[in-house]
């Protein structure tokens, strides 16, 4: 009897503005290990790739029965597919022009794949999650930023020099909030957890209610805080996620009127707020929509747990 084939698995990295995960995953889509650790953003770069390589290292020690491990893929704010390097990242630290494809590829000897992370994340999505059997969808990740990912035809658009799908750089208010990008009044800074902690603080200055996020600094402050405030009726809460769904729900609209999606999916920290962000965004996107796409356009929320983050770039190394 022939010998069963050994199965393949690849590396799924993904760099976020605050942690990193980094998950060993199978063709079918099975997370065999993973672990979620501190990406050090304001740390050199070499201060990363020696602690990714601890994290890697200490994965394969715990796993019994160890695949054919085949290529690395990553996924990372700003990462650029065709130079392997993450060009001018706003919330990474790093220096202008990270090679990040070969720094990892020497250190692991295996086939190294870059993406912009949420391009990353909308290939995850339609090989493993919410967007099997679409063709035409864009994928927004609410994290530290805002990322997007775009697939057109059954296809991720890169465009001309790799960095297609930029959304969360795009204007919302010429004189609003200074983004780290450089630029001001980016989406990101309002629709992002970032974003939703500014918010938040501007109203706790202006409204004189009773909340529990009084006293709580901005850099302790988590999504989840303001989340389980609004889901508790805190005023405070609930009109920071009725501003940030308006402000997101209407460039949503935009995003329709360009590349007539048949979804738009919400991933990331600020999505675990459900219907508490869901209900105002669509209620926004649906009232500037032009009419042609008027109840057209699903908007889906994909609420997996956060290690599910390497499903994005092992989707990327196994295509």
């Amino acid at each position: 009897m022939a010998s069963q084939r050994k199965r393949k698995a690849v590396w799924g990295i993904d760099i976020g503005g605050t942690y990193t995960k980094v998950g060993l995953v199978t063709e079918t889509g099975e997370i065999l290990a993973s672990k979620e650790f501190s990406t050090g953003a304001k740390e050199p770069f070499a201060h990363f790739i020696s602690n990714l390589e601890k994290e890697i290292n200490g994965l394969l020690s715990d796993i019994e029965e160890l695949p054919e491990i085949v290529a690395i893929g990553v996924g990372a704010p700003n990462a650029n597919s065709l130079t392997g390097h993450i060009e001018y990242p706003p919330n990474l630290k790093w220096g202008d022009k990270i090679p990040l494809a070969v720094s990892i590829k020497e250190v692991f000897g295996l086939p190294v794949a870059i993406a912009n992370d949420a391009n990353a994340a909308a290939l995850g999505h339609m090989r493993f999650g919410p967007a099997k059997g679409m063709r035409n969808f864009v994928a927004l990740t609410l994290g530290t930023g805002l990322g997007s990912g775009i697939i057109v035809n059954g296809e991720l658009l890169l465009g001309a020099h790799a960095m297609a799908a930029e959304l969360g750089h795009v204007n919302v208010d010429p004189n609003g909030r200074h983004c780290n990008c450089g630029l001001q009044g980016c989406l990101e800074t309002y629709a992002s957890v970032t974003g939703i902690k500014r918010t938040v603080f501007e109203l706790l200055a202006d409204m004189t209610e009773d909340s529990p996020l009084r006293g709580i600094s901005f850099d302790d402050m988590t999504g989840i805080m303001i989340a389980d405030a609004a889901l508790e009726g805190d005023p405070v809460a609930l009109e920071a996620f009725a501003r940030t769904g308006f402000t997101l729900g209407n460039k949503m609209a935009d995003i329709a009127a360009h590349l007539d999606p048949e979804a738009i999916i919400l991933s990331g920290g600020l999505s675990k707020a459900g219907d508490i962000l869901l209900e105002p965004t669509v209620a926004s996107m649906e009232i500037n929509l032009f009419n042609a796409y008027r109840n057209k356009v699903k908007v889906l929320v994909y609420n997996a747990p956060s290690t599910h983050s390497v499903l994005g770039p092992a989707a990327l190394a196994l295509s």
